[in-house]
């Protein structure tokens, strides 16, 4: 599949990736015609997605069950009047019915708008008047179901309220039984160009409202580099990306690249995190490819692994934060696998990574992926030096690259401060070493100016995380007459040093920040605190504690 978008499908260098990777964009250009039905065309019987839950069900899709289901999916939506250009809204945790709406809706050329079960009403108000909201399908569950059930009164554009079952409340159409008795699926005329939105994300809002981060039909071949270069999937891989469907990992590591690429996602639809089952789901289903944030890696290490059977494990990813090297040589030690990282945004696709001709450098986020221009400029707008601090941008002179986002949509001035001069400003300020890999430092209003040092939070955070004692930290800048900041740890500690807070610890974990990184960027200010603030995606609010001492 991937060679119908590819001139050159593999490569041996960095310097090759570079010279010879170009995207073929088809025109009006659509996921679900054009990667589903496609590969349902070619290769029926090959599996696509194998779903199992925590309660013992499990499901192996194939294309041609990809390609029946979404289309009994899409003409169910149709008759619930959906088409072109309506926005619906994806409340689907790990259900397969995720697969079945997103790639209806592609379809349909309506936008799918994925959103975490733990939306409250206040949440699902908010985002139903923002986007004008037509539809909204759920998970089946009570507590999900009555917020949207509150947030009704005051959502007047929704028109109708799907639920995957069993829970069934008044009003609520039934999907199970709607798509069930769907007439057969006939494709509209005029589905999508490339540049109609296909698919939105509200972030996180860490420093306030939610943005609306709008993309185009192309924004899934974007997604290639993620699926075979970076997650170095090829057509036997069973993939498993460890993600929730309301946030864009899961369209980074659950869909997109990974189908296009040929891969057999796996699916674990759970409630609760526990290492030792994910440990088994690789044993028992023979799982090659795993990607999740570091701190999944490091609760999985902390289990007995030689009770598991991963000889299956190919290959491994992480991003989200970074990689301690701690982690990586006990990961390497234990499996024989090297963690690749990797690096972008709501509003990208994977912008940094570590790719497979590489040598990993444990912490740092690899190297620019080609379809993107890459620069750091520092406050003055100058190209960064090798070691220097500067913002990640990307050069946009020349066309919007493929997997960059359309707009924040309905926000002409927040997408025009972001993106303007032919230049996006991710926010993220890094540096680059001597051989071009990346280092994160955190996001520019994070940043900590004491004594004249920038010091980025993560790398102070990443540094106390090493220690026993911290179950979560966040990094800010507190104001200081002398130094103009100093830098400032928020604390919750683990079980068993709870009771050991106090000054003696506190030296301790001062001590120990100054042998993992400079000793300059030591905090000067602990505090030990219960819980941190964080945004509903489980994101840090620093901006909130960074209030609360100014």
């Amino acid at each position: 599949m991937v060679e119908r978008f590819l001139k050159q499908t593999s490569f041996v260098s960095q310097e090759d990736f570079i010279k010879n990777f170009r995207i073929e964009v088809p025109e009006n250009f659509n996921f679900g015609y054009d990667v589903i039905d496609a590969w349902a065309a070619e290769q029926p019987e090959k599996n696509a997605l194998l779903w199992t839950n925590d309660k013992g069900e499990h499901r192996q899709y194939t294309y041609a069950d990809l390609k029946k289901y979404t289309d009994q999916t899409a003409s169910y939506f149709q008759s619930l009047g959906i088409g072109k250009g309506d926005m619906v809204m994806l409340i689907l945790k790990r259900r397969y019915e995720f697969w079945y709406s997103i790639i209806a809706l592609h379809k349909l050329g309506a936008v799918a708008i994925p959103a975490t079960h733990l939306l409250t009403k206040k949440d699902i108000v908010y985002r139903c008047n923002a986007a004008s909201i037509k539809m909204i399908v759920a998970a089946g569950e009570e507590v999900i179901l009555q917020h949207i059930q509150d947030a009704l009164p005051d959502s007047p554009t929704v028109e109708k309220v799907v639920s995957t079952g069993p829970y069934l409340p008044q009003g609520f159409e039934d999907f199970a039984k709607g798509i069930d008795s769907a007439a057969p699926f006939v494709r509209p005329e005029k589905v999508n160009t490339n540049d109609d939105i296909s698919l939105m994300y509200f972030t996180s809002g860490t420093t306030g409202e939610p943005k609306m981060v709008a993309h185009d039909f192309t924004y899934p071949l974007g997604h290639i580099t993620t699926g075979n270069f970076w997650h170095n999937l090829h057509e036997n891989s069973l993939h498993l990306t460890i993600a929730d469907t309301g946030w864009g990992k899961a369209v980074w590591g659950k869909l997109y690249g990974q189908m296009i690429a040929g891969a057999n996602v796996f699916v674990y639809d759970h409630e609760k995190f526990t290492p030792a089952e994910i440990l088994k789901k690789i044993h028992d289903y023979h799982i090659t490819s795993l990607c999740a944030p570091p701190t999944i890696y490091r609760f999985l290490i902390r289990e007995d692994l030689s009770k598991y059977d991963l000889s299956s494990l190919e290959y491994c990813t992480t991003a989200g934060e970074a990689l301690n090297s701690a982690v990586y040589d006990t990961f390497k030690e234990l499996t024989g696998i090297r963690l690749m990282e990797g690096f972008g945004q709501t509003e990208t696709t994977l912008t940094l990574g570590t790719f497979p001709w590489m040598q990993p450098k444990p912490g740092s986020m690899g190297v620019p992926n080609p379809q993107y221009d890459i620069d750091l400029l520092t406050p003055d707008g100058r190209s960064a030096e090798d070691g220097e601090q500067g913002q990640i941008v990307i050069h946009t002179s020349n066309g919007k690259p493929l997997g960059l986002f359309k707009e924040y949509y309905r926000n002409q001035e927040l997408t025009d401060e972001a993106w303007h001069d032919g230049i996006y400003y991710t926010g993220d300020v890094a540096w680059r070493d001597e051989d071009g890999y990346y280092w994160f430092v955190g996001r520019a209003d994070d940043v900590i100016k004491s004594s004249g040092y920038r010091i980025g939070p993560f790398e102070v955070e990443s540094a106390l995380m090493t220690h026993k004692a911290v179950v979560e930290c966040a990094i800010t800048g507190v104001p200081d007459e002398i130094r103009g900041q100093v830098v400032k740890a928020t604390i919750v500690l683990a079980k068993d040093y709870k009771a050991k807070a106090g000054p003696d610890l506190v030296k301790e974990l001062q001590d120990h920040v100054k042998r993992v990184t400079a000793p300059y960027k030591y905090p000067r200010v602990i505090e030990f605190v219960d819980e941190l603030p964080k945004t509903i995606s489980g994101k840090i609010r620093r901006v909130e504690i960074r209030q609360k001492d100014n």
